[in-house]
């Protein structure tokens, strides 16, 4: 059972966020801001955890080798962060009064966040693909996203008649998320061997951290009621809404590289890494940004379900690549 749940995309992971939404359904006010187990305090630190770990593990000698494939980095990167948002923009806007504003939130920085790093490059090696620009394009955009994610949610705040104190969130991700990035890579040089004897559980480590944020986030959200109005028929919206999505931007990035003449390697990589959306980074981003409001749970529904969805359709697909050649 455990090896087909992996064969088809689902690890421990995925089983592990489902159980902490569970959980907080279930238990609110324990893992509630404030509540018995004092999660708030856990998920806050752990933010700045999370971006120490990616800047541990890092490997910036791995970056320069993917570094000079300026097409494939732009379309990556367009994907990401103008695509998306323009996408997920023009469907609320069809959408108008039908659909939440604190769901179409959640759209919209899903929409923001940059690409996932482990599984871009894990799906890309598995298809065959140009693993070198995957790791260059996963890790540039996590970078930028530490800078266009707030700014882009800024806009749409803004745009829709709400506010995001842009100061605050920006101190915030320079104290939570920049200088962590930053020290980490200033320790790596001194600690790259102890980081790859310990990889395993470091890795461990920042997943559980996200657990935590996310049973937080969702136990506040229950606690002050949010979903009360909003049960199965939500989260088959926001899975069926994550569906089209992933796969109307898989079909137009095939059609692009195919037009801008790309190999097959490089088409491989430019699908696997403009579809992708990252969960690690987006659950503390998030929480910086919204920090114990009510509303974090509905903003954070579209990026976990869009993340199993990415996850399950990117590992049959990566290994429908990989039979291709053999």
């Amino acid at each position: 059972m455990l090896r087909l749940l992996s064969r088809i995309g689902i690890d421990a992971f995925l089983i592990g966020l489902m159980a902490m939404v569970a959980s907080a359904w279930l238990m609110p006010d324990l893992g509630r801001s404030g509540g018995l187990l004092r999660m708030d305090v856990v998920a806050g630190y752990g933010v700045a955890l999370v971006f120490l770990l990616y800047g541990l593990t890092l490997p910036p000698e791995r970056l320069k080798a993917g570094m000079m494939n300026w097409r494939l980095h732009v379309m990556v990167q367009l994907s990401t962060f103008v695509l998306f948002p323009a996408l997920v923009w023009g469907a609320g806007a069809l959408a108008g009064g039908r659909v939440h504003p604190d769901l179409l939130l959640g759209f919209f920085f899903l929409a923001a966040l940059p690409s996932t790093i482990s599984s871009s490059v894990a799906m890309t090696s598995i298809a065959r693909g140009n693993v070198a620009g995957a790791i260059f394009n996963a890790s540039l955009s996590s970078l930028l996203g530490v800078i266009l994610t707030p700014l882009w949610v800024n806009w749409y705040l803004s745009a829709s008649g709400g506010s995001l104190d842009l100061g605050k969130v920006l101190l915030k991700i320079v104290l939570l998320v920049l200088l962590p990035i930053i020290g980490g890579q200033v320790l790596r040089p001194w600690l790259k061997d102890w980081i790859a004897r310990n990889m395993g559980w470091l890795k461990s480590l920042d997943r559980i951290t996200i657990l935590l944020i996310v049973f937080n986030s969702f136990s506040d959200s229950i606690a002050e009621g949010v979903w009360a109005e909003h049960g199965a028929e939500t989260l088959a919206l926001v899975a069926g809404v994550s569906l089209v999505l992933f796969f109307s931007v898989f079909g137009l990035l095939g059609v692009l590289c195919r037009w801008l003449g790309f190999d097959r390697e490089d088409r491989i990589t430019g699908i696997f890494c403009g579809t992708k959306k990252s969960l690690a980074t987006g659950v503390p981003m998030a929480k910086i940004m919204f920090g114990a409001s009510p509303v974090l749970g509905m903003v954070l529904a579209p990026i976990i379900l869009y993340h199993f969805i990415q996850l399950v359709a990117a590992s049959i697909i990566a290994r429908r690549y990989q039979d291709e050649v053999g």
